[in-house]
């Protein structure tokens, strides 16, 4: 089954705690703090392997988390960190952050890789808190928490030449005569309905790739029919084959087929108009077929004269070889790597930084006769402090007091007694003190 879209949950791992802890040998006075600091929690990286072509796995597993680093040791020992979780994708996928509809990355060749979740760091054990003033601190922090976020994968597929056409012109026939590939093939229209690769082969070493993909009809670049479901897999080809029905067999005219097709390939990205193409004017075994593609190439000719227009047949196999030839030629003369720029869309997606500056200031809110403190720095170090000992409470009221959370709290009408929410914690705010 192909699948070419999945929307899953990442959550990296979490920091390992720092403890408390304290020499105790024998023979060894004031041996002093030992606790060692927690273990960086794990990672999630994409990366590309060449050998995936769907992302049918993202169908079964929707959940990713990492595992979290281990809790600091006593003997002053490291926690281990955690290992980081690959996971693997194929080449020609868009990552984009669900929430905001920003693109993180947009992987394309073998062995490229983005990290998506970034595992909490380790909490510090109480050797780190050591000072001359304070030699035997009881303090340590709890590991920090890993990145989470629902992610959209859309994989855009990586064909060196694209079959486009109608529907029913031949495009699954063709690309299951060239190649090993066994798309469905029915006398209806849009019997596929989901991209078909093949591997060709040429002959003397030269091989390339053939995507199969569904037909277009009038207005896809507005979402009609199979829409953008189809068109950005064309992004990615290096060459289009653009199949044409000669006989007329549907009732339309080929060249206004041709045109038509054109022009929504066009209006979805300027740049797939420039993109090399090769007519494959089909089933030229069919009555009229002759006399259709004279008149076909007469009047494409008059549009653009330096198309190439080659007649094939799928069915008696006329002409296949030279237009596989002609195909293979193409490739090598042109870059291995398409660039392609981004179809504009609603949410004007761009590059995401992984990378947040923290927000640093605070607000102070009241709520009948207490008093709640919203900050997000704040919160992030109180879920790193381990507020069971008072040496703790100690070192959070200097903080705050260091921010200016003291001084606003007293503008507001803050006095001795009164009560201060922090997160999920209440503590009484103590006038002349350094603490609450």
């Amino acid at each position: 089954m192909f699948v070419d879209k999945a929307k899953i949950y990442v959550k990296a791992g979490d920091g390992g705690d720092g403890i408390i802890s304290f020499r105790r040998e024998k023979y060894v006075p004031n041996g002093g703090p030992a606790g060692g600091d927690g273990g960086r929690g794990a990672d999630i990286i994409f990366r590309v392997d060449e050998g995936l072509r769907t992302l049918m796995d993202f169908r079964y597993q929707r959940h990713f988390k990492a595992p979290r680093g281990e809790k600091g040791r006593n003997k002053s020992q490291h926690g281990a960190n955690a290992e980081n979780m690959i996971v693997r994708i194929p080449p020609g996928t868009v990552i984009l952050d669900e929430d905001s509809g920003e693109v993180l990355a947009d992987l394309t060749r073998h062995g490229q890789q983005v990290v998506v979740a970034r595992g909490g760091r380790g909490g510090r054990g109480n050797i780190r808190f050591a000072t001359p003033n304070n030699p035997a601190p009881e303090l340590a922090e709890n590991g920090e928490e890993g990145e989470e976020r629902y992610i959209v994968l859309e994989l855009k597929v990586m064909a060196d030449v694209g079959l486009v056409g109608f529907p029913s012109v031949g495009k699954s026939t063709l690309l299951s005569v060239v190649s090993a590939a066994k798309p469905k093939i029915g006398a209806y229209h849009f019997t596929t309905i989901t991209p078909n690769l093949g591997v060709v082969g040429v002959g003397e070493g030269r091989s390339f790739v053939m995507a199969d993909l569904p037909g277009l009809i009038e207005g896809a670049h507005e979402g009609i029919g199979l829409g953008h479901e189809f068109l950005r897999h064309v992004e990615r080809t290096r060459i289009i084959i653009h199949v044409v029905d000669m006989s007329g067999s549907e009732g339309r005219d080929p060249f206004e087929d041709w045109v038509k097709i054109n022009e929504e390939l066009k209006l979805y990205n300027p740049v797939l108009a420039e993109r090399p193409q090769i007519v494959a004017a089909n089933k030229m075994d069919m009555p009229e077929s002759e006399e259709n593609l004279e008149q076909f190439m007469q009047k494409v000719r008059e549009v653009q004269p330096d198309i190439e227009i080659m007649p094939i047949s799928s069915l008696t196999r006329r002409g296949i070889q030279e237009l596989l030839y002609r195909a293979a030629d193409l490739l090598d003369q042109i870059p291995d790597e398409v660039v392609v720029e981004e179809v504009a869309d609603i949410s004007e997606r761009k590059v995401y930084s992984l990378d947040k500056k923290e927000d640093e200031g605070f607000r102070i809110v009241r709520e009948n006769e207490i008093f709640v403190v919203e900050s997000a720095k704040i919160d992030r170090m109180m879920k790193r402090m381990q507020l069971n000992s008072h040496e703790a409470i100690l070192k959070l009221a200097r903080t705050l007091r260091h921010m200016g959370v003291d001084e606003e709290l007293r503008k507001r009408g803050a006095v001795e007694g009164t009560i201060v929410r922090i997160g999920d914690f209440e503590f009484e705010f103590v006038e002349g003190s350094s603490y609450y």
